[in-house]
């Protein structure tokens, strides 16, 4: 697989995140015009499951460095004729395409692409990992608290399905910051330090809300939407006895009035459209060093 590739978090150091977060930040002040001096950046996103922010958010950022950009589909392919996840891939690879932003139902694909030389972004792979997401999520905390070091956050909902949780969980920890999580018992996951919400949103600098993954089988058969919002989701209640520092998190699409009081999604203390502003600054630096170009240095 390409060096460049980004297919996990483990697969960047501390020092590499931290030069991903300075890119993605000068890329919205002295670098906002740069794009890629290439002839030839030729890539495809290939979403093999729906996608808003994360699909779109790449576009963005592909166009504003120059690139040309292909979509596909799968629902038009040769997919639906029983060619093989690989075959589709190889194919792009042999036709011309520079690199590839991937995102699959099935967790580590990226697995069965060892072959491909050509640059792979995971955008997302089943309940496993989810690289640019975590790296948006860690440029949004350090834009609030000038550091990661020492910060507290918690994260509820949906753990055990949660590629997001699953991404954060290690790189937060590695960054210096202490995770913990809450949410229903049947979507924990082994080795995730849980505490009682209630608790949490008084001893959290970030409170990070999950929605319910029902694409991946969580259901709420036992609980109505006001129910859930009331027991697991952050209601105005929980939201007054956060820190006066503290901010909300949504990595989206976040479901009003179930994980979260539609009140609370453009609240003061919320990030959530600063995240997605943010996913495109990430994009664009993970895409600059996919194509193999060195760390900006400070004008």
């Amino acid at each position: 697989m390409n060096q460049n590739s980004l297919c996990s978090m483990n697969d960047l150091s501390v020092d590499e995140i931290l030069s991903i977060l300075n890119d993605a930040r000068l890329f919205n002040s002295s670098y906002s015009d740069w794009q890629l001096p290439l002839k030839k950046c030729l890539v495809a996103n290939l979403f093999f499951e729906p996608s808003t922010r994360t699909h779109y958010s790449f576009e963005s950022a592909e166009l504003q460095l120059g690139c040309k950009v292909v979509d596909f589909n799968a629902e038009t392919s040769s997919v639906t004729k029983g060619e093989t996840f690989f075959d589709t891939i190889k194919t792009f690879e042999m036709v011309g395409y520079d690199a590839f932003v991937i995102r699959h139902p099935k967790t580590e694909y990226f697995k069965e692409l060892e072959e491909i030389q050509v640059p792979i972004l995971n955008a997302g792979d089943g309940a496993g990992n989810h690289p640019t997401q975590c790296l948006l999520d860690l440029l949004t905390m350090q834009n609030e608290f000038g550091t990661l070091k020492g910060l507290k956050i918690v994260i509820c909902g949906d753990i055990l399905h949660s590629r997001v949780a699953a991404s954060n969980k290690s790189t937060l920890e590695r960054m210096g910051s202490e995770v913990r999580f809450c949410g229903p018992e049947e979507w924990e996951r082994p080795g995730y330090p849980t505490m009682p919400l209630d608790e949490a949103v008084e001893w959290a600098d970030v409170v990070m809300m999950l929605r319910i993954q029902r694409e991946r089988g969580a259901t709420l058969a036992h609980l109505t939407k006001e129910q859930y919002l009331q027991r697991y989701g952050l209601t105005k209640e929980r939201y007054n006895r956060m820190k006066k520092h503290a901010i909300v998190m949504h990595p989206a699409p976040f479901n009003r009035d179930i994980e979260i009081d539609s009140d609370l999604v453009e609240a003061p203390k919320s990030r959530i459209f600063e995240q997605m502003a943010n996913g495109v600054l990430v994009r664009k630096a993970v895409l600059k060093r996919a194509f193999g170009f060195a760390p900006f240095e400070e004008k």
